[in-house]
């Protein structure tokens, strides 16, 4: 699972926000005008826009290196505080302008009812020597990270120039870019690998109609047209929708919640799918554990961000769906759920005819290898061929269902061949499991699974234990009477 992942650095650039909530309760309206009056309770101060990300991906366990512009100011100074507190984002990076205003939005809530919001921001074009400080910061976190994230929120930090030197710069390190954009024409991030609009923003991007999937993937493909990489579209209760640029798409549905505030919602999701990424997953997990986090997130109130370890509880949560008999065509596809989860997959297989305490910590020794545990069983077939024709003793959906029900069981599926080579190689675990009076090279399945990095694993058995000797005693047994 996501606590097994190792997570590198992140180095976010983009827009600098202060998100302010004073909070309170409503109880009368003003005599001097049609407005409630609030009766103050409290006033907090978090980071938001790129700041946000950051903190996002901080907490989930990434080393950060943010850069952006403040003014000298005292919402700067508010803001420094808040992410001086955490000690895996590197704000040497900021960029301190006195012309520049340091953007502050002042949320005003009664309970969870947003009643105004008052927005501080004085946006200039910044000077050139400003620019050149930004680019030179951006350059610096970017020789050291192993994902980029442009947060844009349109306030001018992202100049064209600044993005070029992104990207080039991105180019040269071989460092993926992903970009959460507010441009309405995303030719300008050209360079970029990944960008995540939500389905508003890639609707102005393409002057297209957006009313279910297929109108979905094909304005996906427009906006993937007009920057060359890949496009994650974020659509709120729909979920997600991940446009490849070679035409492969992935839909991934969002975990049900009520959503009660979707504010810097895209940053969970663009700090998250960078997160996973620099733990050297593919980009189809990122997605997928992204949008668990989302579905986190909109459940809070304001801005907010997703520890690991509600990120991991959900992500189990969702995995606990899949049934425990499977054919092999469905559990190829729930592992491959199970992987986009990032789980680490165990496999262990045999005939199991009467369950005893030996199988018992044999399974309980192969599921503590990892996050999931599928065990194969020899079909009734499969065990005449090896046992006899008096064996099994008890059918195959039997035991199948025996085992299924053990607590560490999480799929079982049931092969026909001799061996289970043939259904090691379609469901390619992570790590085979057998008893220690195997040896290594003994364990059928195992170099083919060392092939791709996994491994094989032997695990000590309780000795004396075994189907034929439980027989063989109740023969004796009978044969006494």
């Amino acid at each position: 699972m996501i606590d097994n992942f190792t997570f590198g650095r992140v180095a976010i650039i983009g827009d600098l926000l202060l998100d302010c909530y004073i909070s309170g309760s409503v109880s009368r309206i003003s005599p001097e005008a049609p407005v409630p009056v609030l009766l103050r309770a409290n006033h907090t101060a978090v980071p938001g826009g790129a700041a946000n990300v950051a903190l996002n991906a901080a907490t989930l366990g990434c080393s950060v290196t943010l850069v952006g512009l403040v003014g000298d100011d005292e919402s700067a100074n508010r803001l420094r505080a808040a992410l001086g507190a955490q000690p895996d984002i590197d704000i040497s990076g900021l960029v301190v302008d006195p012309a520049w205003t340091t953007i502050t939005k002042t949320r005003v809530l009664s309970g969870r009812q947003q009643i105004v919001r008052i927005d501080e921001e004085q946006i200039e074009t910044i000077a050139a020597s400003t620019r050149r400080r930004l680019v030179a910061a951006a350059q610096s976190a970017i020789s050291g990270a192993d994902v980029v994230i442009c947060s844009d929120y349109a306030k001018g930090v992202l100049t064209d120039e600044v993005l070029a030197a992104i990207f080039e710069t991105a180019k040269q390190n071989g460092v993926p870019v992903i970009v959460d954009p507010k441009r309405r024409d995303f030719t300008a991030y050209r360079g970029a690998d990944l960008i995540t609009p939500n389905q508003s923003e890639l609707g102005v991007a393409t002057n297209m109609p957006l009313r279910d999937d297929a109108e979905i993937e094909r304005a996906a493909h427009v906006a993937s047209e007009q920057f060359g990489g890949h496009v994650l579209v974020t659509r709120s209760e729909k979920g997600m929708t991940l446009f490849r640029r070679d035409g492969r798409i992935t839909h991934a549905e969002v975990r049900k919640s009520e959503v009660y505030d979707v504010s810097g919602a895209g940053d969970t999701v663009v700090a998250t799918v960078a997160s996973v990424l620099s733990a050297k997953q593919d980009l189809e997990t990122a997605v997928v554990i992204a949008t668990s986090a989302a579905s986190i997130v909109v459940g809070k109130l304001g801005t907010a961000t997703v520890s690991r370890a509600e990120l991991s509880a959900a992500l189990i949560d969702e995995m606990k769906k899949d049934g425990a008999i499977v054919s092999l065509e469905g559990a190829r596809a729930i592992i491959e759920q199970w992987h986009h989860h990032g789980a680490r997959v165990v496999f262990t297989n045999g005939c199991f005819d009467l369950v005893h305490p030996g199988h018992v910590a044999l399974i309980q020794a192969a599921a503590s290898q990892g996050d999931k545990l599928i065990v194969a069983l020899n079909s009734d077939a499969s065990v005449r061929r090896l046992k006899g024709e008096k064996r099994p003793l008890q059918d195959e959906r039997a035991r199948a269902t025996v085992m299924g029900a053990l607590r560490d069981v999480d799929m079982v599926v049931i092969f026909d061949e001799d061996t289970p080579l043939e259904t090691i190689q379609a469901l390619r675990p992570d790590v085979v499991v057998k008893g220690a009076d195997y040896q290594e090279h003994q364990v059928v399945g195992g170099d083919f699974v060392k092939s791709y990095g996994g491994s094989v694993v032997l695990v000590d058995i309780v000795s004396g234990r075994s189907t034929t000797s439980i027989v063989r005693k109740m023969q004796t047994a009978s044969t006494l009477v």
